[in-house]
């Protein structure tokens, strides 16, 4: 969560203190500023639509939790929302390198980029991975008492005293009830249909280079890039698949304090109790990577530059870093290329803004 809401969550924000002075908006005006969306269509860089998941997100669904994302009344003093740290115009990540939530307080970590979180190998999400899914991910930060400050009983609470919502919730449950387990499956249905694609790397993957007229779409920058990414640079020894992660855990020496033989933040450990877990964070995807400084669980590493040269080194040396981390011999040229490579993954496809009025 950052210190400065965006504009755009602002615009949200003053939506929502302009229903609170009336009766709200109608059901048809919501329903007219807010059409159900159909699910986004399978786009280059992807094998899978989301429609053909064994799961899929449901669209009324989706709706409802695009008001719920980006409402702050979530929060117990109506100030933050899920947007506020998963910053839309960020790739749904932050600006920041650490978090910040009701009362101005500050977490140790900054949010992690959700894009394509529909299609992940494993479910776990944030950096530790102690959420089994993006619906348990939703709950977490509600009643965190650093970041919305909230109970779930008084978050859903809250949602069904604003009599906007309830033609809503019953449209996709049936009835209006809230509970912080419909609050969330929402939300997380909302998020799957943030999918990054049709990159300028997806295009040439997909490209005839026989074809009359071809234009390579990579440039000769990025396409060394693209070899020493999978090659020399060992980049794609976690960074791998479509979505650019292999979406497991590892030790990079972030936050290792040698004075103390100590991490800063025990990462992964805290949830398995594995000694090998021991500082050990997911690896994000690099989709929108370039929206989405500063780098790593704790906003540590200010540029893609920063991040390279970490990685060009091994990491820091430490007790728990990861096998998979190994020196590699680069020139600034070569590392340059690289990073131009990552930028070249920027895609389209997911963005969005705040709704423009909510349920009132």
């Amino acid at each position: 969560m950052f210190r400065s809401l965006s504009i755009a969550v602002f615009a949200s924000t003053f939506a929502l203190s302009s229903c609170s002075d009336s009766a709200g908006p109608t059901y048809e005006e919501l329903v007219a500023a807010n059409p159900i969306r159909p699910l986004p269509a399978m786009m280059p860089g992807h094998s899978t639509a989301l429609a053909d998941l064994p799961d899929p997100p449901d669209p009324a669904k989706v709706r409802l939790g695009r008001f719920l994302f980006y409402d702050t009344r979530l929060s117990a003093d109506a100030t933050i929302s899920c947007a506020t740290c998963h910053r839309p115009e960020n790739g749904f990540s932050e600006p920041t390198p650490v978090s910040t939530g009701v009362a101005g307080q500050t977490g140790s970590r900054k949010s992690p980029s959700f894009l394509n979180a529909a299609f992940a190998f494993y479910p776990e999400t944030f950096w530790d991975g102690r959420a089994a899914s993006l619906e348990d991910q939703a709950k977490g930060p509600i009643e965190n008492p650093i970041e919305m400050g909230s109970t779930h009983d008084a978050s859903a609470t809250a949602i069904a005293d604003i009599p906007g919502y309830a033609p809503f919730f019953e449209e996709v449950f049936g009835d209006p009830v809230v509970t912080i387990d419909r609050i969330a499956d929402a939300i997380a249905d909302y998020e799957r249909t943030r999918i990054s694609g049709n990159s300028r790397y997806d295009q040439w993957i997909e490209a005839d280079e026989d074809e009359p007229g071809y234009v390579d779409p990579l440039t000769e920058q990025e396409h060394l890039g693209r070899e020493l990414f999978f090659g020399k640079a060992l980049c794609a020894t976690c960074h791998v698949g479509q979505h650019f992660t292999d979406s497991r855990f590892h030790n990079l020496g972030i936050g290792y304090d040698a004075e103390t033989n100590e991490m800063v933040d025990v990462g992964r450990f805290a949830v398995t109790a594995a000694e090998v877990d021991t500082g050990a964070f997911k690896t994000p995807g690099l989709r929108e990577v370039q929206l989405r400084a500063p780098y790593m669980h704790d906003g540590s590493l200010a540029t893609l530059r920063d991040v390279m040269d970490h990685y060009v080194k091994g990491g820091t040396a430490n007790p728990w870093l990861s096998p998979k981390m190994q020196p590699v011999d680069l020139s600034d040229e070569e590392i340059d290329a690289v990073i131009a490579f990552m930028e070249a993954l920027a895609g389209e496809g997911w963005r969005d803004t705040p709704p423009e009025i909510f349920p009132g």
